[in-house]
């Protein structure tokens, strides 16, 4: 906030009542059992603070009423505003013990003049929620299954806790977003509004208005661009820069995400205002008007990442702490974008600021998912109206907001309960959202809901889809290309094995059939089957194993193949859709992080940990890429893509080998991939001749079981590697000697690895700290160095002790 002031975040108390028990704080002296409560924060966070609640079973919290204290005494007379930047959710806040303010949105910010006396108490009132819940609204139309209650239509509350099936029952309650103390400064400049954009020309534009009492002639700079403020009346000040060439915000998948700071210079004092990035952002629907592809600053994008949860599901909290260390992980594993969905919550502008800085696309769903809203209801249009525009104006410098969706999986809810075409949408997505971003962001596209736009809204085959068929829905891999995905706004669902340090630490019980491991499984409500079953699924498809006998007579192997096949199977779909034939623009996995420890659905663990799924991942979305696509009697085709922005000069390498580790044919190219750039080549054209890479033909038994293709560096380092299997995984396990030499540089701690054979998903487990890569294939005849990166509490200094294996491999070796 440009105000001075305070944050109100220690000295709170909250105690808990039965419903309307206390009709306003005086009826609290008599309550012995208050706690001690962290602000921002929920209640739920109080109480697991004091050891009375758990988030692996957590009990209903909507009956209850909640009060927060908080004694002001001995700060300044004055006049002052109370800052609440979210309250969850039908509260009310008293002054002095008068009621001051009613509120009954989670998602709406309000300011609050007060006069301090030196001598004041807060007091902040959360109601039940079960009530409010229970009331009857406007018919609806349709009642999805996925979220209970249907009262939850009408109040405007995060779906989080709401999902039996997939999400832990932590209903959010209490002030989950900053309170805060501020006296206003006639000499700070306050109620910032920018808009910066970037023109076709390279032209950047950037225009500020501002309020600043008693400034003469006040000077905005940015990008080395000087202009003095124009009057606008009432202490009221603009400004428009024209920044010629200014350097361009990019994806970090493309290009480097440049900030640029915006100061304000008042009789040679300096302030500053903030900091944005230019950049442009379009959507090709294609001629016929069924694609789907983000264009940034006039290039191409294929978004890849995942769809973002939350940081914690109890705290709920938005801070760069709690963030930062997760959108690290997300930068780290190549995304270029996440989603918050339509049943999470809107972060705040500290999320933003980091995936700014990060150059992560985010695409936001505004907080409506599944139901048929009541959007003809005042007072529900109203906190609407006042939450979109509030969380747009707090993220108008933020160039990482790429795409403004109307929300998750309305027209789809509609459409899959058989109803009419003209009964899927209505004005809210249609109309009021769409006004409100073209106020509020005309810079950012607007999508009415996701998924839409085919011939039902789910249609892989036109605009943005949820695409499952590989996945829930167990088709086979090839589906991926026959279902002519455009844009997937969410995909892949498993249940992600964690490490085994998360299930030792967080979950020590036999896994899958124990209730406790069966709890943290996420199913579709009502659904005869789990997401365990879909992976076991592709474990048989891919390692033509039984799950049941496997995990009954070796576990160990059962849990390992299970970390496997979701790796293995995400690289072969990214893999399809990263083809520069592929219809796919974009792909996104459900999702990001779990919830609680377990076999969830997220790629990293509820720990910070990542999961296979990541490492997978990571490798799937490098910028510069090599894939290998079985094209049958076509043969084996050579992808390679360069996403970023200058030429990559490498040595393309392909060699089939035979038991793992005999080369039968082999050949390299050297090859200048252009900026933003995908090439195709086929195998043949490395070898020269005539050779049945995909054993198509199958004249004569099989002469190799495994393809390598790499992509080598000019240094050569491997760039990139990518694999294939024409008699399939099963066939390609062999009895591999690893060796490993661990050494330190100026960074840290490398672990060297070497195989003489062929070795599938090698895994690395090392106490205290977390390999670069993991879950991976290792040929013969290279050394495959892995940084060991440290985790919070371990010393770099400490000397790495641990284990590395591989399936099939020789032996589990020490170092």
């Amino acid at each position: 906030m440009p105000e001075t002031g305070k944050a109100l975040s220690t000295g709170w108390r909250m105690a808990l009542t039965v419903a309307n028990a206390a009709a306003d704080p005086a009826a609290l002296d008599s309550l012995p059992d208050f706690l001690d409560a962290p602000v921002p924060g929920t209640v739920a966070g109080a109480l697991e603070r004091a050891g009375r609640f758990d988030r692996t079973a957590p009990q209903p919290l909507d009956h209850l009423d909640a009060w927060y204290t908080l004694d002001l005494s001995g700060e300044a007379p004055g006049e002052a505003l109370l800052q609440f930047d979210g309250l969850a959710t039908i509260a009310e806040v008293w002054w002095n013990g008068t009621l001051v303010l009613s509120s009954d949105s989670m998602f709406v910010r309000h300011s609050l003049p007060v006069t301090l006396t030196g001598n004041d108490r807060l007091a902040l009132c959360f109601r039940a929620l079960k009530p409010h819940l229970e009331r009857r609204g406007p018919r609806a139309r349709w009642r999805p299954q996925m979220i209970t209650p249907q009262g939850l239509r009408l109040v405007r509350t995060t779906l989080l806790g709401r999902m039996p099936g997939w999400c832990p029952e932590v209903h959010a309650a209490g002030p989950w977003r900053p309170v805060r103390l501020t006296r206003p400064s006639p000499a700070v400049a306050s109620e910032i509004r920018l808009s910066a954009r970037l023109h076709e020309n390279g032209k950047g534009q950037l225009e500020i208005g501002f309020t600043l009492s008693g400034a003469v002639a006040p000077v905005v700079e940015c990008a080395g661009v000087a202009v003095e403020a124009i009057p606008n009346g009432a202490h009221s000040f603009s400004a428009s820069l024209s920044i010629p060439d200014v350097e361009a915000w990019w994806p970090r998948s493309h290009g480097n995400p440049v900030l640029h700071d915006i100061t304000l210079v008042v009789g040679g004092a300096r302030q500053k205002l903030g900091r944005t990035g230019f950049r442009r952002i379009e959507i090709d629907r294609g001629a016929d008007g069924r694609d789907f592809a983000l264009h940034v600053n006039g290039v191409k994008i294929f978004c890849r990442g995942a769809v973002w949860t939350n940081a914690d599901i109890v705290d709920l909290p938005g801070t760069r702490a709690r963030y930062g260390p997760l959108l690290t992980l997300a930068a780290e594993a190549n995304m270029n974008m996440l989603r918050i969905g339509g049943t999470m919550t809107y972060e705040t502008p500290d999320f933003f600021a980091l995936c700014d800085e990060l150059g992560l696309l985010v695409w936001q769903d505004f907080q409506f998912a599944n139901f048929d809203y009541p959007a003809t209801d005042p007072a529900f249009l109203e906190n609407v109206r006042a939450e979109v525009a509030q969380f747009l104006d707090a993220t108008a410098a933020s160039p990482s907001l790429a795409v403004l969706c109307g929300g998750s999986e309305i027209d789809q809810q509609a459409a899959m309960l058989g109803l009419p075409e003209a009964a899927w949408a209505g004005p809210l997505t249609l109309d009021i959202l769409p006004a409100l971003v073209a106020a509020h962001r005309p810079d950012v596209p607007y999508v009415e809901n996701s998924p839409s736009g085919g011939a039902m809204p789910f249609s892989p085959d036109a605009g943005v889809t949820h695409y499952y068929g590989v996945g829930a829905y167990c088709r086979p891999l090839e589906d991926a290309r026959r279902a002519n995905v455009r844009f997937s706004a969410e995909s892949l669902a498993f249940a992600n094995v964690p490490e085994q340090a998360t299930l030792d630490a967080h979950l020590p019980v036999p896994p899958v059939h124990d209730p406790r491991w069966k709890a943290r499984v996420p199913r579709d409500r009502g659904a005869s089957w789990d997401f365990e079953d879909v992976r076991d699924h592709y474990l048989t498809l891919l390692y033509g194993h039984e799950p049941a006998r496997l995990r009954r007579e070796d576990p160990a192997r059962y849990l390992d193949l299970s970390r496997a096949v979701v790796g293995e199977v995400m690289e072969a779909i990214f893999a399809e859709w990263r083809r520069e034939q592929s219809t796919c623009n974009g792909a996104l996995v459900w999702t990001f992080q779990d919830l609680l420890p377990g076999a969830g659905w997220g790629i990293v663990d509820a720990t910070g940990l990542p999961k296979s799924a990541w490492h997978a991942l990571r490798r799937a979305f490098r910028p510069v890429q090599i894939t290998l696509c079985d094209e049958g009697t076509n043969g084996l085709d050579i992808h390679v893509r360069n996403d970023g922005p200058e030429e990559r000069r490498l040595m393309l390498e392909l060699s089939c080998l035979r038991h793992g580790r005999q080369p039968v044919v082999s050949g390299r190219r050297d090859i200048a991939l252009a900026p933003h750039s995908a090439e195709t080549l086929p195998a043949t054209a490395l070898f020269g001749a005539f050779f049945d890479t995909t054993y198509a033909f199958r004249f004569g038994p099989p002469s190799h079981d495994v393809t390598v293709g790499r992509l080598i560096d000019t240094d050569g380092t491997v760039a990139a590697e990518a694999f294939h299997f024409p008699l399939g995984r099963a066939e390609a396990f062999f009895s591999a000697s690893l060796t490993a030499t661990l050494r330190q540089d100026t960074d840290g701690w490398l672990l060297d690895l070497s195989a003489d054979r062929f070795a599938q998903s090698v895994a690395i487990e090392i106490d205290g700290f977390r390999p670069s890569d993991n879950w991976f294939h290792l040929a013969p005849g290279n050394v495959k160095s892995i940084r060991l990166l440290p985790s919070a509490g371990t010393s770099p200094e400490t000397t790495p002790h641990g284990t590395i294996r591989g399936i099939g491999a020789e032996a589990v070796i020490s170092i």
